[in-house]
């Protein structure tokens, strides 16, 4: 009987002497590849861009086709002045949507880091 106290308290002090020696590997072991904060971030909102420059440039498309369509089919006058405004609008937004993307990605390594010598 004092046999198997004695096993227990053994094999009770190995289990919390593992755990104990696991868990100072984990919080003192950094992760070498591991992505901060902030590079997760990026990739999300590069993502994120990269789904919208898509839908946008599909909504541009197929609204554009349809005000081309009205402007060469209409008979009214207002309707393909209309039509025209539209188009500079959908064209204007289309090139600032795209344009975006190409500003952030040549004023970002500028601006990193506040490191920016002008």
């Amino acid at each position: 009987m004092v046999r198997m106290q004695e096993k227990k308290k053994r094999l009770v002090t190995a289990y919390w002497s593992l755990v104990a020696v696991f868990s100072s590997a984990m919080v003192a072991l950094q992760p070498v590849m591991a992505d901060t904060i902030w590079d997760r971030f990026s990739t999300i909102m590069k993502d994120i861009y990269g789904k919208l420059v898509t839908i946008s440039t599909i909504v541009a498309v197929t609204v554009a086709a349809t005000a081309l369509i009205v402007r060469m089919v209409s008979r009214n006058q207002r309707a393909v002045d209309e039509a025209t405004s539209w188009l500079k609008r959908i064209v204007v937004t289309w090139i600032v949507l795209n344009s975006l993307g190409f500003i952030v990605a040549y004023l970002q390594p500028l601006v990193a880091g506040g490191q920016y010598s002008g």
